[in-house]
């Protein structure tokens, strides 16, 4: 087995139990291999390594593996990739969402590949299937402060850029969509609805 099909098969098993937030509660590990299928894209599946570790990005994080499992199971450039897109969960959510837009411009190449890749993911997620409770003001607040990371992460791959960009856009323009929709229902008497 390869290694990029061992890294697929392995993140299934790390992730097994978890779902994503949005309203289909998909299995998580979609998310895991629209993340690693379009690094594989804009590298031209290059580098099995990349592609693994984006598979297993949240390894760490969301399913309580160590470094030591994943460089054990797979090689310490997997692990350190890893361990390089790996928020700290001891620290409090915006604590750990204003690291991540501060340290984005001083990662490696191929962990800001894995960044932009994921930070597409979720917007491509939220505008599919957004979480249940989110309202328009949260998804834009989401959205906003994906830029800021992803503006870090800028200068690494063309490809994975465009694809960034282009999941912005439709975010942004069902936003704007929803949100004008709602000026016209106030301007008509109607309460606006999110």
């Amino acid at each position: 087995m390869t290694l990029v099909a061992r890294a697929c098969h392995q993140a299934a098993v790390w992730h097994a139990d978890q779902r994503r937030k949005g309203e289909r509660a998909e299995p998580y590990v979609n998310h895991l291999t629209e993340v690693a299928a379009l690094v594989a894209e804009a590298t031209d599946g290059g580098d099995p390594n990349l592609i693994a570790a984006a598979l297993l990005h949240d390894a760490i994080e969301d399913a309580g593996v160590s470094h030591a499992q994943i460089e054990a199971a797979f090689n310490r450039d997997v692990a350190d990739l890893v361990a390089e897109v790996t928020d700290d969960k001891s620290l409090e959510k915006a604590e750990r969402k204003r690291l991540q837009v501060e340290h984005a411009p001083a990662k490696s190449p191929r962990a800001k590949m894995i960044k932009l890749a994921d930070k597409t993911s979720n917007l491509r997620a939220i505008l599919a299937s957004p979480p249940a409770g989110w309202n328009v003001a949260r998804k834009r607040e989401y959205l906003d402060w994906a830029g800021r990371v992803v503006a870090g992460a800028r200068g690494t791959n063309a490809r994975l850029e465009a694809a960034y960009d282009e999941a912005a856009a439709a975010l942004a323009g069902a936003l704007d969509g929803v949100l004008d929709s709602a000026l016209d229902g106030a301007r008509e008497g109607e309460l606006p609805n999110e």
